[in-house]
Parts: C-alpha cells; sequence; structure tokens
C-alpha cells in the first residue's frame, strides 16, 4: 500500500493563484488521518511553505516533513530541524554566481535560511509575491559575505525555453562541478549538488520512516520532479504538467492544478486502501 505521498507545490498542489483548493485539504486531510505520510517537496526555502503547512495541519507537528531546495534540505516540521542538508561549497556558488551576472540574469542564491537576489525586475517580483517573501536585494554583484553561509542552491530566472537548455548544456559540458541541473516553473534554471534531487530525497526520507519505495506516490508538472516521479511506487504528473513530465509517469491526472489534481490522486489511489483494509482486505502496490 502507499504510505507516502511526496508532492510538488507550485503548479501542482497550488493553484495559478498560490492557493490550496478546498477539496486538496480535504482529501490531504483524509490522508494524514488514515496515517499516510505528507510531504511538500518543493524547489523553495521550506521557511517559504509554513502557510501552506498551516492549512493541511502540519505547521510544527512532529513526525511529518518538508524536503526543501529541490532535495538540498530534509526538514522536520516540529521546530524546522535540518535533517539533512546537502551544501554547496562556496566556490562554486560564486563562479555560478558571476556567470548569471555576466549573462545579466536575475540570480538567486539560497542559504539555509535566506534568499538572496541579484538584478530582480518587476515581473520577477510579481512572481515571487505569495510564493516567496522576505528576500534579500543584493545591491552589488558580489557575494563575498555568503562565504561562510550554509548555501543549497542557485537559481537563474531565463524566461525563454531556448535559452534554458543552452544554459543547461553548456554548464554541463564546461562547469569542472558536477551539479543537478534542472528547470521550475516555465522561468528557472536551478543548480543543485549532483548529491540534490527530489528523488534521492524521498528515497533517504523513505528509510529513515521505514517506507520503501514501491508506497511512495510522487506528484509533479517539471523537470525538477522528474527525479521523484521516476523513483516512486507512483508517479505522477498532473494534467498541466509538462509532456515530457507525462511521458514518464505512470499516471496522468484529468484535472489540473487549479482544480485539485492531488486530490484526485489521493481518492483514487490512496483512500481507497484505507477502505479495502477495513473491511479485511489489503491492497498491494
Amino acid at each position: 500500500m502507499y504510505r507516502m505521498i511526496t508532492c510538488d507545490l507550485d503548479e501542482t498542489l497550488l493553484t495559478d493563484e498560490k492557493q490550496i483548493t478546498v477539496e486538496n485539504v480535504q482529501a490531504i486531510k483524509e490522508a494524514l488521518a488514515q496515517g499516510v505520510y505528507f510531504v511538500p517537496n518543493t524547489g523553495r526555502n521550506f521557511l517559504t511553505v509554513q502557510a501552506n503547512l498551516r492549512q493541511l495541519g502540519l505547521y510544527q507537528r512532529k513526525d511529518a516533513y518538508v524536503i526543501s531546495f529541490n532535495g538540498g534540505a530534509i526538514i522536520e516540521n516540529y521546530h524546522n530541524k535540518a535533517m539533512v542538508v546537502n551544501e554547496m561549497p562556496f566556490d562554486v556558488v560564486e563562479v555560478l554566481f558571476k556567470l548569471g551576472v555576466a549573462a545579466h540574469y536575475c540570480v538567486h542564491v539560497y542559504t539555509l535560511d535566506k534568499l538572496f537576489i541579484w538584478n530582480i525586475k518587476q515581473e520577477e517580483i510579481d512572481y515571487l509575491s505569495g510564493r516567496i517573501n522576505g528576500w534579500i536585494d543584493l545591491k552589488e554583484p558580489d557575494i563575498s559575505h555568503l562565504r561562510s553561509e550554509r548555501l543549497v542552491k542557485v537559481i537563474f530566472s531565463v524566461p525563454e525555453s531556448s535559452k534554458r537548455k543552452r544554459v543547461k548544456r553548456e554548464i554541463t559540458e564546461k562547469f569542472p562541478f558536477s551539479l543537478n541541473i534542472t528547470f521550475s516553473s516555465g522561468r528557472y534554471v536551478e543548480f543543485n549538488p549532483a548529491a540534490a534531487d527530489k528523488g534521492q530525497a524521498i528515497l533517504a526520507l523513505g528509510e529513515k520512516l521505514g517506507i520503501k519505495a514501491e508506497e511512495i506516490v510522487a506528484i509533479g508538472d517539471n523537470s525538477n520532479d522528474l527525479a521523484m516521479i521516476r523513483k516512486a511506487g507512483l508517479g505522477v504528473s498532473v494534467q498541466n504538467g509538462l509532456q515530457f513530465v507525462k511521458d514518464e509517469a505512470d499516471y496522468i491526472t484529468k484535472c489540473d492544478n487549479n482544480h485539485s489534481a492531488v486530490a484526485e490522486v489521493i481518492k483514487k489511489f490512496v483512500l481507497p486502501q484505507a477502505s479495502q483494509e477495513s473491511l479485511g482486505f489489503k491492497r498491494t502496490v
């Protein structure tokens, strides 16, 4: 049976208006009541999802978790305790930062608890507002003051798809440090250490909890979700997911992120197992 649901936030659980639908909240709470873990799995800092955790009844909850920074950190919600952190060496982050500055991209640099942004424009502010608040605007193209920080991720905002693909190709070919490079939200190129991806993170968390890969449902929409969709027992793309994500998914929802796609998955694959078990049947994965 399925014992864990891990789910992307933006463009998957959240609507375009950055909300969780009533149907999604209800279905998630029903799954939690049956003892199923619900683990948000996001590229964002875990501190930016606290309001979402409140909605779902997971805020400051013991034995409840968030996977953050595309697998860069596994956080227990109670006291926001960092269980696993995949850090990036400062020298690597600095080189990436300088490449982004030279190309005039908007560049995000994530520490474990802060977000620093260089060259932010109004379009980027509009996208981030309601998702991420409290970033620090870098007035100068210099991150030397972050040398002693725990650095976990770098992002370039590159609106054009062809340019995102070119950035990934060029850095993969030329960069001297092994990276996990993914895309998200139709605008970002995301850089993590090679050891950090959403798939490796769900397996690591599952091992800590005694949950096997085949007992995990993973739901996403974009490139940075592929690793968890591939590794989970049931990999799901929401209807608005990109085609290459749908091509690798075991199931594609009929609903999109604006119409409770996550609730569709939970009702179809997770809650029926509880009903069967209550009648003396055990659902196999």
